[in-house]
């Protein structure tokens, strides 16, 4: 008996649970109908952990545009979290290109030479994102931000989605993991801090869309548990991204997630054409030929 195990990323709040599930394995079967094969085991087998309210309660219930313009504005953030959103912020506009000059187009120079340190220069970045970057979008920039700095930060809110996350898996039971963006940090972080000394046996971990590598999350997990590393109950780890996915800012490779020890290594597709809006989204994950094609020779191993 093999199952699967579906981790969601943001946005996803209010919805149902049952409906996201059909819609990941919508887009799952898509991706297998280009191979000519279909889901090799039954949909029962399929878990879909849902925490998607739990980040909808972090905001307060806000909509995503009145919650994006609370946290552009920084509102109750205490030092900390400042330093981190600003320090996330700067490495997603060197990546993206963003130009000095960009941003004193839309602010003027003097903001500019604040820089990061403070807020007017951070939601000119973000009015820059809107602008410049293509399939873009500032405000999904800073609820993602917030709702990884909430997660990797608040034990409270971790432990919650942790342990949410945590009963879909079942000991002894072979279980092929995949994770999309928000969710690919908490399926790392609970399967490389529980996955050994509960019994769960993952022989593949699939991650889509994944922001590990950006270095405030990266270090943040390092410190939750080091070192970087493949978690010990994962047998293969293969990761995709469309390198236009402004959220997963980099392949997870030797040169930006540096694993010790070094095996097993995690296979990298850096190709994938993402057809939704944002180029982010799952079901341009799931469609692809070889990412369903990965999951489904896992489940029949």
């Amino acid at each position: 008996m093999r199952q699967l195990v579906l981790v969601h990323g943001r946005s996803q709040e209010q919805k149902n649970s049952v409906a996201l599930k059909a819609e990941w394995l919508d887009a799952l079967n898509e991706g297998l109908a280009k191979s000519n094969l279909t889901l090799p085991i039954s949909e029962k087998d399929v878990r879909f952990p849902y925490y998607g309210d739990t980040l909808y309660d972090m905001v307060q219930g806000e909509s995503a545009d009145n919650a994006a313009a609370v946290i552009v504005r920084g509102q109750n953030a205490d030092d900390e979290q400042k330093r981190f959103t600003r320090a996330l912020m700067e490495e997603i506009r060197l990546k993206t290109g963003i130009t000095r000059a960009q941003l004193a187009e839309i602010a003027g120079e003097e903001v500019v030479e604040k820089g990061p340190l403070n807020w007017e220069w951070f939601q000119t970045f973000l009015k820059a994102v809107d602008r410049y970057v293509p399939f873009g979008s500032g405000g999904s920039i800073a609820l993602f931000t917030y709702d990884v700095y909430q997660y990797l930060k608040s034990s409270n809110i971790r432990q919650t989605i942790d342990t949410g996350v945590s009963a879909a898996m079942k000991p002894g039971v072979k279980t092929v993991v995949v994770a999309h963006s928000l969710g690919t940090v908490v399926a790392y972080n609970l399967l490389r801090q529980q996955g050994k000394q509960r019994g769960w046996e993952v022989p593949l971990l699939v991650t889509v869309g994944s922001p590990l590598a950006v270095t405030e999350i990266r270090s943040t997990l390092k410190q939750l548990a080091p070192p970087i590393r493949c978690p010990e109950c994962v047998d293969q780890w293969f990761n995709a991204i469309d390198e236009r996915d402004v959220v997963a800012l980099y392949p997870l490779d030797t040169k930006h997630y540096q694993l010790n020890p070094a095996d097993p290594s995690i296979e990298n597709k850096v190709d994938v054409r993402n057809k939704t809006t944002n180029r982010h989204g799952i079901a341009g994950y799931l469609d692809d030929q070889e990412v369903a094609r990965r999951i489904y020779d896992a489940l029949v191993k």
